[in-house]
């Protein structure tokens, strides 16, 4: 099992996502971060290699949640962090849909 680099890793998990209907809808400056999210929907899927600082999570609310892998990781590992980001995003967007305005989920998986 070949461990993957941390930015090979991060490029695989968005090949993950996206083929599973997610788009990258953003990018930061650094282009370290991206945001990806189903068509239609307004939260977003936060993929990075470092976690967002509480400043990030007041300016960003549509984040439903974060992916961060800063380590290398194996195929299958990867595969198990998006099954397990996706699981975290799909319950935080139904948590916010039933609960008060600003009630969203920002659980980062690691």
């Amino acid at each position: 099992m070949t461990a993957l680099p941390p930015s090979a890793a991060l490029a695989h998990a968005a090949r993950l996502l996206e083929a599973e209907g997610f788009a990258v809808v953003a990018r930061n400056e650094r282009g370290d971060s991206l945001y990806l999210a189903p068509e239609g929907e307004r939260a977003t899927l936060r993929l990075s290699n470092h976690a967002r600082r509480p400043r990030q999570r007041r300016t960003h609310p549509e984040v439903a949640t974060s992916l961060v892998i800063r380590e290398s990781r194996s195929a299958v590992q990867i595969e198990a962090l998006v099954a397990a980001a996706m699981r975290t995003f799909f319950l935080a967007i139904e948590a916010t849909r039933g609960s008060a305005p600003g009630g969203r989920s920002n659980e980062e998986t690691r």
